[in-house]
């Protein structure tokens, strides 16, 4: 099994793509799902931000307030810093638990969508293809405005803070512009599924791990059974 990074900016339509994918029956990782996860009342990850920031960026019934959190933290390097540390962790750690499921259970390839792979660099070891969704830049500005109700002020300060999506594109192995009609993205996702099930890398991949497996029981065998002459 590989792994294929999914990635862009902010409202490009990473979720978008990541449906087409759902929807070819291919196994994913939506980074955005494990985060609300990791952070549901009485985890580890919920604990530390309670403690943290105390009751301010939790709803009357314990969850957590991403957009109260959201604007706590945007301004503020440290309590952006003390944020990523608390809960980065847990959610690769989550990830990478869900990947190696999928790789018990057979898949050939997933796709993980992790909005910062290029900003955080954490993840880029295990990706063995990179997609980075884009649009144009007006639509991106437009998109986060209406989806999350912000001010064009806003949405502009929050792009500018990530990684400009021409170095995400000049890093990536596919590049997916979500600028026209659902059709054109669900095209451009159609072909690159069709190459990513021609890729002869996961069977390199298993018989990699089939020769270390065998090594392994070997030495051991190996020793079990001089260990036995020895005692004999």
């Amino acid at each position: 099994m590989f792994i294929v990074g999914l990635t862009g900016g902010l409202a490009t339509g990473k979720s978008t793509v990541l449906s087409i994918f759902r929807e070819n029956n291919i196994a994913v990782i939506d980074a955005d799902e494990v985060a609300r996860k990791i952070l549901e009342p009485g985890t580890r990850a919920w604990k530390e931000l309670k403690f943290y920031f105390g009751d301010k960026v939790l709803y009357p019934d314990g969850r957590v307030n991403r957009a109260k959190l959201g604007e706590l933290v945007f301004d503020d390097i440290e309590k952006r810093r003390k944020l990523n540390a608390i809960t980065h962790p847990q959610i690769q750690k989550a990830m990478m638990s869900t990947a190696i499921r999928y790789f018990f259970s057979g898949h050939k390839y997933i796709v993980m969508e992790v909005p910062l792979l290029f900003e955080t660099g954490k993840m880029l070891t295990f990706m063995h293809k990179i997609i980075t969704v884009v649009c144009e830049d007006h639509q991106q500005l437009e998109r986060l405005c209406k989806r999350n109700d912000f001010s064009e002020v806003i949405a502009r300060k929050r792009i500018s803070c990530q990684m400009p999506l021409e170095q995400k594109v000049s890093r990536s192995h596919f590049v997916i512009d979500n600028s026209g009609d659902i059709a054109s993205t669900v095209y451009q996702t159609e072909c690159i599924i069709r190459m990513l099930r021609k890729s002869k890398f996961t069977w390199y991949f298993r018989v990699i791990l089939l020769i270390t497996f065998l090594s392994v029981a070997f030495g051991i065998g190996h020793m079990i059974s001089k260990l036995i002459n020895e005692d004999t």
